[in-house]
């Protein structure tokens, strides 16, 4: 089996890779059958984000502090373990806006894509589904669209629902709401059209972060599910994500 690496800036996972190209061998990412990321989560993003137009499988180990996409190291019989692991299909989010220069940007997003507020004022923020206007105003510290891959990451910490990977669900979730205090967020269907209106922008300046990219100063943003990008996320056999997502949701720690 051709063998690509994707590798975190860390002793562990540099060592691990010199030692699975030793055994296993190494070709380059656009000639491999398998990209291997050896690091934390977000290694393991920025991998698919790498082969984001090229249909390569990811398979994940984990060097990093929670490696919740990732599975165990292990250098013994990986070639065997990437026949048989279990797949698991995504679509990424796709976010639009335009800032307040007047530039415009698009960027992809496999966990999330949050607004947040830039300074000390709460950010204020008009919400659109599919554009009819839901919540005039969201006084908040920003609010998130998050994925069911990314549902138990930063959508998780904010309170938001742990979704399972085949709900075909976005989840909508407040950071810190101060008006209105009692909303939680929404459950959307994935082919929803999120709209979000930056109010005041100049008083209460936002940012939008897709995963690891960040664009300062939004006044306009649009996310909805990129149905023309598929990434593949490989899991060994008993570890596939949906058993993870649904063990999450029973872990009491």
């Amino acid at each position: 089996m051709d063998i690509a690496y994707f590798v975190a800036d860390r002793a562990d996972a540099q060592a691990a890779k010199a030692q699975l190209v030793e055994r296993y061998g190494e070709v380059p990412v656009d000639a491999c059958e398998v990209l291997v990321a050896l690091g934390g989560d977000g290694v393991m993003l920025d991998a698919m984000h790498a082969v984001m137009d090229q249909d390569i499988p990811v398979y994940g180990m984990n060097f990093g502090s929670v490696g919740f996409l990732m599975n165990e190291p292990c250098e013994d019989d990986l070639p065997a373990r990437l026949r048989r692991a279990e797949r698991a299909t995504i679509h990424p989010l796709r976010a639009t806006g335009t800032l307040a220069t007047g530039r415009t940007f698009e960027s992809l997003a496999i966990n999330e894509v949050s607004l947040l507020r830039e300074t000390r004022q709460t950010a204020k923020i008009r919400i659109s589904i599919d554009d009819t206007v839901r919540l005039d105003t969201l006084a908040a510290d920003g609010v998130i669209v998050a994925t069911p891959a990314g549902s138990t990451a930063y959508n998780f910490s904010a309170h938001g629902p742990i979704l399972p990977l085949d709900a075909q669900l976005l989840a909508l979730t407040p950071i810190s709401a101060f008006r209105p205090r009692r909303w939680r967020g929404a459950l959307l269907r994935h082919s929803s059209k999120v709209q979000f209106e930056v109010l005041e922008p100049q008083k209460r300046p936002v940012s939008v972060v897709a995963d690891n990219k960040e664009f300062r100063d939004a006044v306009k943003v649009t996310v909805c599910e990129a149905t023309d990008k598929r990434l593949t996320m490989l899991f060994d056999e008993g570890r596939a994500l949906d058993e993870r997502i649904l063990t999450e949701q029973f872990h009491t720690d």
